[in-house]
Parts: C-alpha cells; sequence; structure tokens
C-alpha cells in the first residue's frame, strides 16, 4: 500500500505519528484504571508505557497485512495529545482492516473522536483503498457505541463474556462498515439546472 504524509489535519486536530517527546502526554491517560480495562496490554508502570510508546511509533505505514497505521489525536492550538487512533490492514485478498482508537477520559464528549475516526476511515477507504473496516467495543462502553452508531457502523456481533480479561467478563461487540456505505451520499453529484420550467 502506498504511504500517506503526515500529518492529516481536521477542524480540531492534528493526527500525527507519535514522538519520543510523547511519553508524558502518553503516560497522562493511558495509565488511568478508566482506560487500562481497554488497552491491549497492561501500561501501569512507566517502562510500560515506553515500551506502548515505542511500539506505537513503529507503527508509521501500512505495506503488508497485519501492519498498524497509529496515530497521535494532538489538538490544534496546543499540541496537547487527546488520545489515538489506528488503522490495521488486516487481510489484503479481502481488503479487511480494523480501526482502533484510545482516548483521554478528560477531553471524551469533545467530539474529538468522532474527527479522528472520520478521518482514519475516509483514509482507509479513500487511500489505502480497503474494502471492509471493523471496531471491537467493549459492551460497556455506551459512548463508544453511540460513536459507532453516529458514525454509520453496524454491530454485527456480540460476544457476551467471551473472555476473563482483569479479572472481570469481557463483552465485546463487533461494529464494521463497507466501502461503499461509508458517505454514500458524498458520491451524488449534482447536475446544474438546464433551466427554469414553466
Amino acid at each position: 500500500m502506498s504511504t500517506k504524509r503526515f500529518p492529516i489535519e481536521t477542524d480540531r486536530l492534528l493526527l500525527r505519528p507519535f514522538e519520543r517527546s510523547d511519553l508524558d502526554a502518553v503516560a497522562r491517560y493511558h495509565t488511568l484504571p478508566s482506560v487500562q480495562r481497554y488497552v491491549e496490554r497492561p501500561t501501569r508502570y512507566p517502562e510500560d508505557v515506553a515500551a506502548a510508546l515505542a511500539a506505537m511509533r513503529s507503527q508509521v505505514e501500512l505495506h503488508r497485512p497485519g501492519d498498524t497505521l497509529t496515530l497521535a489525536m494532538a489538538r490544534k492550538g496546543d499540541h496537547r495529545i487527546v488520545g489515538h487512533v489506528a488503522l490495521k490492514w488486516s487481510d489484503a485478498t479481502a481488503g479487511q482492516g480494523e480501526v482502533k482508537f484510545c482516548i483521554d477520559p478528560a477531553e471524551s464528549g469533545k467530539g474529538y473522536l468522532t474527527q479522528a475516526l472520520t478521518a482514519i476511515i475516509d483514509l482507509a477507504f479513500d487511500h489505502f483503498r480497503i474494502h471492509r473496516l471493523m471496531v471491537r467495543c467493549d459492551g460497556r462502553s455506551h459512548h463508544s457505541i453511540k460513536l459507532m452508531q453516529k458514525l454509520g457502523l453496524r454491530l454485527e456481533a456480540h460476544y457476551r463474556e467471551h473472555a476473563l480479561f482483569q479479572g472481570e467478563w469481557d463483552e465485546e461487540l463487533h461494529f464494521a462498515i463497507l466501502d461503499r456505505e461509508w458517505r454514500p451520499n458524498a458520491k451524488v453529484v449534482e447536475m446544474p439546472m438546464r433551466g427554469r420550467v414553466a
């Protein structure tokens, strides 16, 4: 897949690769107990955060299935990192991808995630030509569920108590959307009127 130049700009965010200097910003939200239940690997200690940041810093291109592109969500103006979004290329033959995200709870509900996910979904479909995207969501995360519905993703699976995660039963929801379902109205071209009809 071809490489995209960064940052990606939205109305209120710059989506850019992580930098070494982002360690404190990542630690600020990544170590919170309310975030720990959703991240793939625990980041309770400074060395855990450093390892997570190193992994995200290395995820800058999609060249082969299994690759992940992870971008920091930096707020315009003060450049404060409010979270991150990731796009994983799952399968080349079937054109499958997965979107992941994490946001600082203090910045939740302000529209940042809507802008970041819209941009990463645009990138997946328009630039990388992925056919179908999937998003996993914790069944207890009502804000994420509402956001998936707002973005037009459909619920395709609900795995009830399918795994023990950090001492609790995990309820995992799978949402998905096809390239042709994403912004279908944006592909409609308005024809100019040729004249008034009497």
